[in-house]
Order: C-alpha cells, then structure tokens, then sequence
C-alpha cells in the first residue's frame, strides 16, 4: 500500500504521535510493575490520535477504485467517529448510551423494478464510509467503538448480485470493532440501553438549511420499546456542526475531487467548439472524470449553459437539458463537478466557444475575476462571510462602472442593492459530502440576512480553519431583474441604458473554486484555467497545467497524481499577466 502526501499540520502529527507514545509508556509501565497487570483500552483521544497517524500513512483499510484511483483510509471515518463522540461528551461529560445512524435504502424508479445507482446517505458515509445500502451503525459511548448491522441475503441475491460477505470481510474492509447481522440490531440496541439507568439512545433529527428537508432518524422494528430512552435534540448538532470543518484526510480526498474536475473542465475546454450541443460539453466531462479518476456520480447535475443560457442560473433541469447547439460568439458557462466517495467538488469555468473573447466579454470577464482575486486576498479566519459576498459585489460593479453599463459612486449601488441585479446568488457555500454541506445555518451561528443578495448566501457564519468554501463570483444579465431595476427609482439612475442594450442577451459570467481555509488565510483547491491567456492558451491547444504560474494571486495548489493515486504537491514558477 503506498504512502498518501498528506502535508499535515505540525500541531496534528505532534498530538499523534505524543499520544501514541504516552500510550506506548502506560502499557510498558504496567509491564514493568510488580502490581497487577491493568492495561486499559485505548482512550478516546489515543484513538483519534492513532485515527490521525493512519490516515497519513494509508496503512490498513481503505477505499479505492482501482488502477491509479485514490486510496481513501478507512481512519478517516474512525477519526471523523471519534470527533462526533468528543462532541456529544463535550455536550454531556458522562453521556453513555449507543448513538445509531441508518444508512440510505436502494430505491427504484417510481414503480418499476429499475434501480438508480445506489449513493450513501452523507451523514451515514461521514460516519463509517460505508459503500453498501441497507446497513445501520452504531457508536457507543462512551468508549467510541463501532458496530455495523449488515443484511444478510437470501439465495436468490446471490445468485443474481454475488454472495453475501462475510461479517469479517465486513470488518476487515471498513476498520470497525465489530460486524453483525441486521437482525441482531434491536438485541444489540436493547443490550446497550441496559448498561445504565442513564443511557440513551441518541437519533438523528434536524433541518437542512439549504434544502428545507429533515434528517431523520434511525428506525427499525421495535424501536418504539426506548421511545424514553431516546435523545433526538444532541447528536444533529454536534455531527452537522462536525461536517463542517475538515480533517487533513478529508481535505486530501477533496482536493483529488477537485483535481480530477480541474482536469475535465481542461479537457472540455480544448474540445469545445460551435455546432456542438450543449450535452456533448457535460458528456465529455462525465466521460473523463469516470474514466480518469474513478468517479461514478457527479456532486450535482450539470449546468452547461451556452448563448443567453448563464441568465438561468440554474440551467441543466428537466425544462432546460443542455440542449442548445453552441454558435459563434456564445459564451459557454460550465457548472461541473465530480464526487469520489462521496465528497465532492464544485467548478464553474467561462469562455467564448470560439476562443476569442470580444471586447464587452473580456470586460465582464475580468470583472468576474477580479472579485474572485478580492475574495481570496481576503478569507482568513476570522473574517464573515457576508463581507467577503460584498467584497465580491464591489469588484464586479467597478468593472461594470469601467465597462460604461453602471455611473455613479459604488458605495451608493451597494446601499441601493444593485450588486445583486446582477449577481442574485450568494458567493459560494460550505462544500464537503454535500455540494451544499450542512452547517450553514446551524443554531448559534449568524442569521439570514434579509438583503437582497446577502440573503441567497448559504452560509453567514464566520470563516474558520478547516472550513471548505466555494467562491463563485458572477455576473448576469437577466431581463425580468434588469427589467425590475429599470421601474426602481433608487436603481435606475445607476445603470446607462443605452450601454445595457449591448450586454442584453449576452447571458453571464461565473468562476467558481473550492477553497479551503488554513490558519494564516486560504488555499485553491482548483487548478483550472483562469486568467484569460491561460484560458485562450488552453482552447487552442496549450498544455495545461502550465509551465509557470501567471496568476499566483489565487492561490491554486498545484498537484500531479503518480502510480496508486499518490498526489504529489509542486511549485511553479511565478510571473504576473
């Protein structure tokens, strides 16, 4: 098994191995002792430190699809499952009891027997990284240990889907304490209970901010016999709240997400042409981020949106299905992105299907970009996210006061809302399991603004180290908002409309990275071209990535893959466009 280049923090690889040590001596003491022999189990904390080490070194169990695909440690779910206990003590020192998360059931397509290609519920995937539908698992604490409850099949699974593994085979594939059959849960469950008059049974129950959904609880036959032992109002908030801040192993298999989509959007660029159709640029990316990396699903559906199409933000639906054919002069707005194991990537790229940008699109464009340098500059911890959504404003309405289509003093157009006429979605969102990852909006956090603009944010929280963001400035042109801006006497006088008649049908502009937040500021995760002569090069040929770095203002963390998935980071030259 190789070695992963996870580049890990001091302060991680420190706590890993003092802990281990630690452990290392408490054990040698006890040897050395003429007093009894009283070796403990591992702590809570030596487990998430052993988790820690593992996941660097990728020894032991892990995920894979094969040939140079990446190998996901299974420790990264041990640590992610050690965190979510460290939490729920964090709420209650002396909590014990079996927290008990379902994972997502195979479905069909409405009353046929055809099955969609099975995903894993993403609360349940964050715990255990479990691949299968149908299974249950459980955490006990306080010790942290896990157990799986796997179905078994009858004869006639296994002849038409393979046989069924082994509980070992189990065991051994994810790195859990313990495997049992499905049937044994409510046993199992009602064993735990009985440890302690205080034990609970700790569900899961709490609203998606972004989708209006709940996350529901586990259930099964006879749960209903500890509906007093239940607990539904701890486990939501300490495991959506734990979602939101990356491990250095999850970061590692997003920025392989992130890569791999990088390298398709490249791909795509240099095959797009006029006369091809919108679907074949979401085919070709499908194509190579499968083929190339391994990865089965896509975070979300695709948005290839040509000609007037960017005005319909999210174009790719049923009623619109990438179907245009693309014609000379159009833009071509690309909103793609893979998912490997589950975490995901999210990636916008804009350019002329011709490779010639015209003039009123380099000036839209380099807006657009230079609210994504502003962005980045800028995200550090400490800093809101609502700030770094204006900042964001600022920069495209300058470049739309530059290109003539705006008068007026900026921070009038902010105060009268006029940055949202033209970009009316929010700056990015939390991305990780989810493209639109949980936490947003999670009790104790910023609230929603009412704002125009600010209001379609996802997220108000306060940026913080190990967050993941996307930031995917952008700029539109859509009638009915223009349309709206024009009969609003507190916006119409900003906007020149004899200019506007030249950028109408024009459709939009948006760049959009996944971005980390580190402690002294951020990384780019995405390594797409951005500046307008990497963008131009790439379309007519050019290699990519390049053989310098001519915009190291955003912070794009260069990577290449070797033989068994091992992503090695590089530097490039620098130089300024």
């Amino acid at each position: 098994m190789h070695q992963m280049n996870i580049i890990v923090p001091y302060h991680l690889w420190f706590s890993s191995i003092l802990s281990l040590f630690l452990y290392h001596i408490s054990v040698t003491s006890a040897l050395a002792s003429s007093s009894p022999l009283r070796i403990t189990m591992p702590s809570l904390v030596d487990k998430r430190a052993t988790a820690e080490f593992v996941c660097t070194t990728c020894k032991g169990a892990y995920y894979s699809q094969g040939l140079d695909t990446y190998r996901v440690p299974m420790a990264l779910y041990e640590l992610n499952r050690a965190r979510l206990v460290q939490a729920m003590l964090g709420e209650n020192a002396t909590a014990t009891g079996v927290i008990l998360l379902q994972g997502g059931k195979q479905t069909t397509r409405y009353d046929t027997d055809h099955e969609p290609v099975f995903r894993q519920e993403s609360y349940f995937h964050w715990a255990f990284g479990v691949s299968e539908s149908e299974v249950y698992g459980a955490i006990s604490l306080p010790s942290g240990n896990a157990t799986l409850f796997v179905p078994q099949h009858g004869i006639d699974y296994e002849i038409f889907c393979g046989t069924n593994p082994s509980p070992e085979d189990v065991r051994e594939k994810y790195g859990v304490e313990e495997v049992l059959p499905l049937e044994r849960l409510s046993e199992y469950i009602s064993s735990q209970l009985e440890l302690s008059e205080s034990s609970k049974l700790h569900l899961l129950s709490g609203l998606n901010s972004d989708s209006g959904n709940m996350a529901l609880p586990a259930t099964y036959e006879g749960i209903k016999t500890h509906s007093e032992k239940m607990d539904t109002s701890t486990l939501f908030g300490c495991i959506a709240d734990a979602r939101v801040y990356k491990t250095a192993a999850e970061v590692e298999v997003m920025r392989y997400t992130h890569w791999v989509s990088s390298m398709a959007h490249v791909e795509v660029m240099r095959s797009c042409r006029a006369g091809m159709m919108e679907y074949q640029l979401e085919s070709l990316f499908q194509h190579h981020t499968y083929t190339h990396g391994g990865c089965r699903h896509m975070a979300y559906t695709c948005i290839c949106a040509c000609g007037p199409n960017p005005a319909i933000l999210h174009y790719g639906h049923a009623g619109k299905p990438n179907n245009r054919l693309l014609r000379d002069g159009d833009l071509a707005l690309l909103d793609m992105g893979a998912e490997y194991h589950c975490y995901a990537s999210d990636i916008t790229c804009s350019y002329p299907v011709n490779g010639r940008f015209t003039p009123d699109q380099t000036l839209v464009y380099e807006a657009v970009l230079n609210a994504q340098i502003a962005v980045i500059a800028a995200m550090k911890p400490g800093i809101p996210w609502t700030d770094m959504h204006r900042a964001a404003e600022r920069a495209i309405l300058e470049g739309l006061v530059k290109a003539g289509l705006l008068v007026g003093d900026v921070n009038e157009m902010i105060a009268a809302d006029v940055g949202a006429i033209f970009m009316p979605h929010g700056l990015g969102h939390l991305i990780g399991i989810d493209t639109h990852d949980v936490g947003g909006y999670a009790f104790g956090t910023p609230a929603r603004s009412e704002r125009p603009g600010l209001k379609s944010l996802r997220t108000a929280r306060i940026l913080q180290e190990g967050m993941v963001l996307t930031v995917e400035p952008g700029c539109y042109f859509i009638d009915l908002l223009l349309d709206m801006a024009l009969m609003n006497p507190k916006q119409s006088p900003f906007i020149v409309l004899e200019r506007l008649k030249d950028f109408r049908g024009l459709g939009g502009i948006r760049l959009e990275d996944g971005m980390l937040v580190t402690n002294e500021g951020c990384e780019n995760l995405t390594v797409c071209p951005r500046a307008i002569p990497e963008v131009l090069d790439v379309m007519h040929g050019g290699v990519w990535p390049p053989e310098e770095d001519i915009m190291p203002e955003l912070k794009r963390n260069w990577i290449a893959r070797e033989t068994n998935g091992n992503m090695v980071r590089y530097t490039l030259p620098t130089t300024t466009t």
